[in-house]
């Protein structure tokens, strides 16, 4: 391939990592452009009610499951190490702990990465690949608006209600175990499962729901928008969203985690 001034284009590493870097590039100018565009009216209200509709209640009975699970695995599983020091009344409190800080914030955002984020990605991919974003633009309606801003504003608002609905849940999960072995009240275990939590583990909690739901709406989408290469294009965009949220979600609770414990 030759430059415009009659010399080939060599690449400045080799032609992966050059690629890997454009890539960065490109994620850098959509993460902006979406910046740009959400502050902008007008508001697409309708959408985005939709899309809190198909993130938010259409994901609750994978999370009330799964929270309830969580909650009474993790008890099971605490209680053995606890009666061995004669602490089994420290439960609630370490079920609590443990499901607020780090287990609600982190299946929340997995269960909406494998459900939501796929679908994200498979349908802003289907309609990249079909031309029905370009058929947007030729109507005059601005496609990254409408398809792009309202499903990251979406995540990025209902994973933390989905988090804290999680931990409820979980706690529930755990109640129904001690109570089976202990017959201990709801009132007395809420009571000592929440009176070792502070105002910065909710915060904590906070900002990983938050910036978790980001994440996988940023990563779904720009892998919708940006598919080609036809089916085979839409599966893969399908596929790298969750892979990609997955991965990207771990790191950030590593740096999180640490930032917070660093406060404490």
């Amino acid at each position: 391939m030759n430059s415009t001034n009659g010399k080939s284009d060599k690449p400045v590493i080799t032609a992966k990592i050059d690629g890997f870097f454009l890539q960065f590039y490109y994620i850098a100018v959509f993460i902006a452009r979406f910046f740009r565009e959400a502050f902008r009216p007008p508001i697409e209200w309708g959408e985005f009610v939709r899309q809190c509709y198909q993130v938010g209640y259409k994901s609750l009975a994978l999370v009330t499951v799964t929270g309830f699970i969580t909650g009474v695995v993790f008890t099971e599983q605490s209680r053995p190490t606890l009666s061995e020091f004669g602490v089994t009344a420290w439960l609630p409190s370490l079920v609590a702990i443990a499901v607020v800080r780090a287990l609600a914030p982190l299946i929340a955002a997995l269960i909406c990465a494998g459900k939501v984020g796929s679908s994200i990605g498979a349908e802003l991919g289907s309609m990249k690949v079909t031309e029905q974003i370009d058929a947007m633009e030729v109507s005059a309606i601005n496609p990254f608006r409408y398809l792009v801003v309202t499903r990251v504003i979406a995540m990025t608002v209902c994973l933390p209600l989905l988090m804290f609905y999680n931990a409820l849940i979980g706690c529930l999960g755990s109640y129904f175990d001690v109570h089976a072995h202990e017959q201990t009240s709801l009132v007395s275990f809420f009571d000592n499962a929440f009176a070792q939590i502070t105002f910065l583990d909710y915060t904590t909690a906070l900002t990983k729901a938050i910036l978790y739901g980001f994440t996988i709406g940023i990563v779904s989408c720009y892998q919708g928008f940006n598919a080609s290469q036809g089916t085979t294009g839409v599966g893969k965009a399908a596929n790298v969203s969750v892979i990609v949220s997955m991965f990207l979600i771990f790191i950030e609770e590593v740096i999180i985690v640490h930032v917070f414990n660093s406060i404490r």
